[in-house]
């Protein structure tokens, strides 16, 4: 599903207002200070959910994108931004540093915290906006690798990978593999942030977490998946298991259910499954009790299983 705002379908007058509600929509809340706002504001973006992520790409004339202290307390957004710069050089300042990010190279934004940035002419960039969750990471480590992104020998993979995502986002995220290779990208995010901050977590521990978290979601639709399956599988206690997790900074258990939704979400809305009850289609994916997950269904997105398959079957 996408979100599409082009200022050339609108009335010069309405375009200022009409980029700063969609930025507040696709992005963190910030102030949006064009280069000329008397002058022909142009601005196109496109935001595309991208398994638990959001691929999101602007191209615009010059603007300055500020977002204060006082709005970051007002809004703890907890999603870190992966962006590759186009165009024109961009600029952009965070936790007292500052980067000038010139066209194919990539930045990292914590969009929870204060920054400014900034580009002249006519510019743009395409991001990856990862939830924190879903990377699994300490906060202080993600702020970390921000600064230090480029030292990463993984720094020209994760540029090349992200401007490919941005290139052509609804055919990415149209394509029925779209949650494996969301989950790749996480994967190789949070891959890139862990080199970057240079932790001096033991390398083992970082290989070890990404192949548990790629066994889990091999193992997804087994119903019989557990900690302790997962545990067994890697040679290691239930104990060791639930530390490294909690090392990490985040819960298996949780972490297993959120991907399962994800599934369930992607699979009502294939055409080959609509014949399918929703019962059914959960089961596959281990939610045995449908009120269960009926209600964790909701709690995620707003609104039941039943609701959000209808509504994507009339927005066809």
């Amino acid at each position: 599903m996408g979100f599409v705002l082009d200022t050339a379908d609108l009335p010069a007058a309405e375009r200022v207002e009409a980029v700063h509600a969609a930025m507040m929509y696709a992005s963190a809340p910030c102030h949006v200070l064009h280069e000329d706002p008397d002058g022909p504001v142009q601005a196109r973006m496109e935001v595309w959910d991208f398994g638990a992520a959001t691929i999101f790409t602007q191209r615009s004339t010059g603007i300055r994108l500020l977002r204060t202290a006082k709005l970051a307390r007002q809004d703890g957004m907890p999603v870190v931004a992966l962006a590759v710069q186009q165009r024109v050089e961009g600029r952009i300042e965070q936790g007292g540093r500052q980067r000038v990010v010139p066209p194919g190279e990539l930045l990292v934004v914590d969009l929870s915290a204060p920054y400014d940035y900034s580009w002249s002419g006519d510019g743009g960039a395409g991001a990856l906006q990862i939830p924190y969750d879903q990377l699994g990471l300490p906060l202080d480590l993600v702020r970390r690798a921000a600064s230090e992104v480029t030292a990463s020998p993984l720094y020209g993979l994760v540029a090349a990978h992200i401007a490919e995502l941005a290139r052509d986002p609804a055919a990415i995220t149209g394509d029925s593999a779209s949650a494996a290779a969301a989950a790749a990208s996480v994967d190789l995010a949070r891959a890139l942030l862990v080199s970057a901050a240079r932790s001096g977590r033991p390398v083992y521990v970082e290989t070890l977490l990404t192949r548990i978290r790629a066994f889990t979601r091999q193992h997804l639709a087994d119903a019989a998946l557990s900690p302790g399956l997962v545990a067994a599988a890697h040679g290691i206690s239930e104990r060791q298991l639930y530390k490294l997790c909690a090392e990490a900074g985040f819960s298996l258990e949780q972490w297993i259910i959120s991907e399962r939704l994800q599934r369930v979400r992607q699979e009502l809305t294939l055409p080959d499954r609509r014949h399918l009850p929703i019962a059914t289609i959960a089961l596959g994916w281990g939610f045995r009790d449908p009120t269960h997950f009926t209600r964790r269904f909701k709690a995620r997105y707003g609104v039941t299983p039943r609701q959000w398959r209808r509504d994507q079957l009339l927005a066809a």
